[in-house]
């Protein structure tokens, strides 16, 4: 990291957060309009190749050099093309499969599917901010400042898709990676920022269960895999709580049991199927045979077959304090001081993980509340956000990058 010298030009770099956010203000109507289109079509993981048409369709309509992931997603560059400092902003494409029930006139128009993580929001919010720092294309070129927007498919699966753009060899030669996250607890307006760990990492266990079916008036005859299954769904998490120092935040929770269809018959296979996440990242890197010893342990008096399968997700978000200063300054630029609110870190997985795992850099939380309006979760049909946190977004993000950037290089 390089500092800032005495002689940076500071006004200079304020007069381009000003003019940044004045061109993210005139664009107003329009990156309103295209996150309801995006929000009114959702595209679940590894399928967003509408969003990207669109996304693509609009950066190469400014001008701005764009190329196509292979598949789905999308990589464009702004600024100087052989840079001194190379700064990305990302964003995530897809949606979630779940059914919206907002009632939004522009509510998602795909059964079963919606954007109930904001990653619409994200989206426009990176394009925004890119498409106001494409209007700086001269003073970024004289000042050596290379922007990269990566819009990243599949962010909600594991492994997601994070490890396309690394694969991709899209961070090679990046400084820093920004991002937003949609924050449904805190009011539009607000940023949320935390030096370090920000989020958890995050990994799927899939228990399947075999074993010799029969009638439930004879349970001895079996090997009652619902029983067995039972004592996977309670013990093992359990048992790992006595085997983990308490200290890494662990916590594995089932969000699908399956076994059997009718009350007389003992099935022959059943399932569960949960995520691992934790806050230590050492626990979280030996955690996987643990989880398959236990297992075996706890369904062994049964006499059933157990199969686990452990996928290592994401590594959590842990925010660069660089970054977290640039994104500070940022947001009292945009916002005012009162504007910049504590976070804590949750227990929520985030592929950019992946992404700062080779380049330093931060996500904020980016507040979606309506003052004075209800608390909405995420991953919930009902999720709704203030527009206004569109504008936000693009705004803070825009500013985060030319904050990040001083007279010497990175800062």
């Amino acid at each position: 990291m390089h500092e800032t010298s005495s002689a940076a030009p500071v006004p200079a770099t304020d007069d381009l957060v000003e003019r940044v956010v004045a061109d993210v203000e005139s664009r107003r109507q329009a990156l309103l309009t295209l996150r309801r289109d995006l929000h009114s079509h959702p595209e679940v993981s590894w399928q967003e190749h509408r969003t990207t048409s669109v996304v693509m369709e609009r950066l190469e309509a400014a001008g701005v050099r764009v190329r196509a992931m292979a598949g789905s997603g999308a990589i464009a560059d702004v600024g100087a093309a052989d840079p001194r400092v190379r700064i990305a902003l990302r964003a995530d494409l897809d949606a979630l499969p779940v059914e919206e029930v907002t009632g939004l006139p522009f509510a998602s128009r795909q059964q079963g599917v919606c954007h109930a993580c904001g990653h619409d929001v994200h989206t426009v919010a990176v394009l925004g901010a890119g498409l106001a720092l494409a209007s700086l294309q001269d003073q970024l070129e004289s000042r050596g400042i290379g922007v990269r927007l990566i819009f990243q498919p599949a962010e909600e699966s594991i492994p997601g898709g994070a490890h396309k753009v690394v694969e991709g060899g899209w961070v090679e030669g990046v400084d820093r990676i920004l991002a937003v996250h949609c924050d449904p607890s805190i009011d539009v307006g607000t940023i949320g920022l935390k030096v370090g760990p920000i989020t958890a990492a995050s990994d799927s266990v899939h228990v399947t269960l075999s074993g010799r079916g029969g009638h439930t008036s004879r349970p001895h005859l079996t090997q009652d895999l619902t029983f067995a299954l039972g004592k996977v769904v309670t013990d093992v998490p359990a048992a790992l709580s006595r085997r983990l120092d308490p200290r890494s935040g662990t916590a594995l929770v089932w969000g699908a049991v399956r076994a059997g269809s009718v009350a007389n018959v003992i099935p022959s296979r059943g399932e569960c199927v949960g995520t691992l996440r934790m806050l230590d990242s050492e626990t979280w890197a030996t955690t996987g045979p643990l989880i398959e010893e236990i297992v075996h342990a706890v369904v062994s008096p049964y006499g059933v077959t157990a199969e686990v399968r452990h996928i290592k997700g994401v590594p959590p978000v842990d925010n660069d304090p660089a970054a977290i200063s640039a994104m500070t300054a940022a947001a009292s630029a945009v916002l005012g001081p009162a504007a910049v609110v504590p976070t804590k870190q949750s227990l929520g997985g985030e592929d950019l993980g992946w992404l700062l795992a080779d380049v330093p850099g931060a996500m904020a939380r980016l507040g979606t509340r309506t003052p004075g309006g209800a608390t909405h979760e995420l991953h919930q049909g009902d999720l709704v956000v203030d527009e206004e946190s569109v504008l936000i977004g693009a705004k803070f993000l825009a500013a985060s990058l030319l904050n990040s950037v001083g007279a010497d290089g990175l800062v």
